[in-house]
């Protein structure tokens, strides 16, 4: 059984800093493709940031130079350091994991707030 389980969500003020983890457990985490999506209120859900197998990432424009994606396989998890945070980061963060581009796996979200 595939679980993927985000966590470090929260609440943090304009230009604060949030790092999320997603762990996963029942996939040959090494050989995966993690993504980072996000899905603000009334918006679709948009990628963020993925890294592949062989440590290559991309970044959606919209937060190049302020997240950073990294993976640690001896604990299969994905990070996303999260740095000068805005108020219309605020979303519902998933991360998914896939073979190719196609996410196969998803977790159950993590709330990501931006406020004063």
């Amino acid at each position: 059984q595939v679980q993927l389980v985000e966590s470090g969500g929260g609440l943090v003020q304009p230009g604060g800093t949030l790092r999320l983890s997603c762990a996963a457990s029942g996939i040959i985490f090494s050989r995966y493709r993690m993504d980072w999506y996000r899905q603000a209120p009334g918006k679709e859900r948009e990628l963020v940031a993925h890294i592949t197998s062989d440590d290559s990432t991309y970044y959606a424009d919209s937060v190049k130079g302020r997240f950073t994606i990294s993976r640690d396989n001896t604990k299969n998890t994905v990070y996303l350091q999260m740095n000068s945070l805005k108020p219309e980061d605020t979303a519902v963060y998933y991360c998914s994991a896939g073979r190719t581009s196609t996410p196969r796996y998803w977790g159950q979200g993590t709330q990501v707030t931006v406020s004063s």
